[in-house]
C-alpha cells in the first residue's frame, strides 16, 4: 500500500452515466512511453455487466490499458471513456493493481484498506462517521474477512489479500473493476473462490475487467476474451478468438497447437510468466 495509492481515492468524484453507455470504450488508444509504444490503437467497446478476459504475453500492454482506463496515464492518441464520461477522476472505477506492486509492510489494517474506499464519501479531513464504518463492516462481511478486519495486511493470505481490494471496491461502490493477474500465485481452490465472488458481483450488475494469464479461467468464466499484444488481435467468445491464427498473432512463435480428443489446446511458453510493471 503506497501513499499514493491511498490518497488518489480522495481526487475521485462521481460524474453522471450516460444512459446506456458501455463501462467501458476506447476509440483508437494509443499510449507512448517516450520512444516505445505500449498501445497501438486499440478500439474497444464493454457493455456494463459483462465480464472480459484480458490475455496476452508480457509486454502486451495489459497494465496500460487498465491504466489508461482509470485515468491514470492520458492517451497519446485516441480516448478512453468511462460510462462516457472521460476516466480521470471518476468514482466508479476500482483498479486492483497486481499484489507484487503492493507494499505489504505498510502500517494499516485490512479495515484501514477497506475504509479508503469511502475517502469519496468522507472528505479529506473529516473522520468516518458511524454510517461509514457500518458500511465497511458490511463489505468486509461479503468478502468473508470479518473476523480478519484488525490484522495488518502483510498477515493475509494471497486470496484473502485480493478479497480485501475487492471489498475495498465494494466500500467505493464501483460499478467497474479493473482487476490486474488477480489469480497469479492463488492455488486452485482459491482461484475459483474470488471467481465465484467476482460472479456474484457481475451478477449484481459491476462490469468485471480480468487481465490473466490462466486461459481455462479466461474461458470457462468469462463473457469474452480480449487477446492483446499492443493491438487487439482479438475479441469475443472464447471459441470465436481462441484459433491458431489469433494465438499466433497474440503470442508469435511461442504459440502452438495441439490436437486433441477434447479439441483444440493451445500451448504457450511464456503466458504463465509474470507481467512487467509496465506491461
Amino acid at each position: 500500500m503506497s501513499a499514493e495509492d491511498s490518497s488518489e481515492s480522495l481526487l475521485f468524484r462521481h460524474l453522471p452515466h450516460e444512459p446506456n453507455a458501455p463501462a467501458l470504450q476506447t476509440e483508437g488508444l494509443t499510449i507512448r512511453y517516450g520512444e516505445r509504444t505500449a498501445l497501438e490503437s486499440v478500439t474497444l467497446s464493454v457493455p456494463a455487466g459483462e465480464r472480459l478476459a484480458i490475455v496476452g504475453p508480457n509486454g502486451a500492454g495489459k497494465s496500460t490499458l487498465f491504466k489508461a482506463a482509470a485515468g491514470m496515464i492520458e492517451p497519446s492518441e485516441g480516448s478512453a471513456r468511462v460510462f462516457g464520461s472521460p476516466p480521470r477522476r471518476h468514482a466508479c472505477i476500482a483498479y486492483l493493481v497486481q499484489r507484487t506492486a503492493v507494499d505489504w509492510r505498510f502500517p494499516v489494517t485490512v479495515r484501514d484498506v477497506v475504509m479508503m474506499g469511502r475517502a469519496r464519501e468522507i472528505g479529506l479531513f473529516r473522520r468516518p462517521s458511524a454510517r461509514d464504518r457500518a458500511f465497511v463492516e458490511e463489505c468486509l462481511e461479503r468478502v468473508d474477512l470479518a473476523p480478519l478486519a484488525g490484522r495488518q495486511i502483510s498477515e493475509l493470505s494471497g486470496g484473502q489479500q485480493q478479497r480485501m481490494f475487492i471489498a475495498r471496491a465494494l466500500a467505493q461502490e464501483a460499478a467497474l473493476m479493473l482487476l490486474d493477474e488477480p489469480f497469479s500465485g492463488l492455488d486452485n481452490h482459491t482461484q475459483h473462490d474470488l471467481i465465484r465472488l467476482l460472479e456474484r458481483l457481475s451478477d449484481r450488475g459491476a462490469t468485471i475487467i480480468v487481465a490473466t494469464h490462466d486461459l481455462d479461467l479466461a474461458t470457462a468464466h468469462f463473457d469474452r476474451i480480449l487477446l492483446l499484444n499492443r493491438k487487439l488481435i482479438a475479441c469475443g467468445p472464447p471459441a470465436e478468438v481462441f484459433q491458431p491464427a489469433n494465438l499466433t498473432a497474440t503470442f508469435g512463435h511461442h504459440a502452438r497447437t495441439i490436437q486433441t480428443r477434447e479439441g483444440l489446446v493451445f500451448v504457450s511458453n511464456n503466458c504463465r510468466e509474470e507481467e512487467t510493471p509496465n506491461g
